[in-house]
């Protein structure tokens, strides 16, 4: 059925992954069946806290074949030193969204979401997208997208049609009529309210219908909006969704086969979701310590997007008055939240809501450093955007640590990131699935 769901999705889709499609799209034009083997100083393999020194990677078809000193290495194959670097899984940022355009300006960007037409919206995303794999992000999940353009897009790259992340997509997220994720309060007349197609849904039927529309369409994930947000004009912490509709909509999902995001402030919001059987909390700036134990027991993941929370903290004067004090209120509760976190040992995932930023797309590697600022140690921080997060995306068998076997999503950032977290901001090298798409610090895609 699954399947069946994702060809439909791809095929209505086809006309819009022609839009985003690019010559040479997907990096270095090498023989797919090349041998590259890896070198540096050291290497983060992500399959425990311990930094290695035996850092050689060997790469053939999209897969890594051997890891350490003793790993055979066939004659022919071609060597990349990269000196003084440290090796790494590719990133993974959870919290994603590809299909928004950052700016400083809330109202210019509230306008041009309303006012861009799917196919300009696309070529947007594909520029993005772009610019996250450069980052050194090689999977990202996308939590919510208008019009299924995060599902084209997914197709497109998965195509190699254009350069990018690997997509999980959710489609629309799912949202309580006239909740975060709803559309503004628009006169009727002038702009026609969405429907569970879009996510809205009042009542457990209908929030088994919205989750039932994005799976139709190809969503690989779904996203609910449990509380108020800091950027919609609904109240921060309040919670949006009933229990039984949150049960309907989680307990939808998870029958065919997808996980479920949470976005909540809201400590009540929250606990209602976890004890609904959410995968993760995003954001969380209210949890309280009893939430949070109930997290941790269910193994229910924190993605706290320190990016986001640091942006509006430090730009609420130019938001609306009454998004303002919900942007300082969060900002104020955030920190103590994720120390209590820390402490009690919830998982957690690097996911960063880079769209916030008007500099975010691209960025996304800062969510390490803020991490570490807010608390968490360097080699945590690692583990977080790394095997932390594919096991949240449940692709742990694929990507997230460097072993044989998985995917060869690579990158090398110079010095030693435990020392320093904010080395993961400069990347000299990135791979994806084999295809060197950075190399000496410079983007080889065309």
């Amino acid at each position: 059925m699954r399947k069946t769901a994702n060809g439909i999705a791809r095929a209505l889709a086809a006309g819009l992954l022609l839009l985003c499609a690019g010559s040479a799209a997907t990096g270095s034009a090498q023989d797919a069946s090349e041998t590259i083997v890896l070198r540096a100083a050291r290497m983060f393999d992500a399959t425990s806290e311990r930094m290695r020194s035996d850092a050689v990677v060997v790469v053939r078809n999209g897969q890594i074949i051997g890891v350490g000193d003793d790993a055979p290495i066939p004659d022919g194959a071609r060597t990349i030193d990269l000196g003084d670097a440290t090796l790494l899984p590719g990133f993974i940022d959870v919290h994603s969204h590809l299909t928004l355009e950052p700016d400083e300006n809330y109202y210019r960007k509230t306008l041009n979401e309303l006012m861009r037409n799917p196919t300009e919206m696309a070529f947007y995303a594909g520029a993005n997208a772009r610019r996250t794999l450069e980052a050194g992000f090689t999977t990202v999940r996308h939590v919510g997208a208008r019009e299924f353009i995060d599902v084209g897009l997914r197709n497109a790259i998965a195509a190699n049609l254009t350069p990018g992340p690997r997509i999980l997509a959710a489609g629309n997220a799912i949202t309580a009529t006239g909740g975060s994720c709803d559309r503004a309060p628009y006169p009727t007349q002038r702009v026609a309210p969405l429907t569970p197609r879009e996510g809205v849904c009042t009542g457990a039927d209908q929030c088994r219908d919205a989750v039932r529309n994005q799976i139709k369409w190809g969503a690989d994930v779904i996203k609910v909006c449990a509380s108020g947000g800091v950027l919609s004009y609904d109240p921060v912490d309040v919670p949006q969704f009933t229990r039984e509709e949150l049960d309907a909509a989680i307990g939808e999902a998870h029958h065919w086969g997808r996980k479920v995001a949470a976005h909540s402030h809201g400590d009540t919001a929250s606990r209602l979701a976890v004890e609904a059987g959410v995968d993760s909390i995003e954001h969380g700036s209210f949890l309280s310590e009893d939430t949070l134990k109930r997290m941790k027991a269910k193994g229910v993941f924190l993605v706290p997007t320190f990016m986001a929370i640091d942006w509006v903290e430090k730009n609420a004067d130019s938001y609306p008055p009454n998004i303002a004090e919900k942007a300082r209120a969060a900002a104020a509760a955030h920190g103590d939240m994720f120390k209590t976190a820390l402490r009690l040992g919830v998982p957690i995932a690097l996911g960063t809501d880079a769209t916030v930023r008007p500099d975010g797309h691209g960025r996304n590697a800062m969510e390490f450093g803020l991490m570490v600022d807010a608390g968490m140690p360097p080699v945590a921080a690692l583990l977080a955007g790394t095997s932390n997060a594919a096991r949240l995306l449940g692709l742990d068998a694929e990507i997230g640590t460097l072993g044989v076997g998985k995917a060869a999503d690579i990158v090398a950032v110079p010095g030693n990131p435990i020392i320093d977290i904010r080395v993961t901001e400069r990347p000299l090298f990135v791979m994806q699935r084999g295809r060197v798409i950075r190399q000496g610090g410079q983007s080889l895609l065309h």
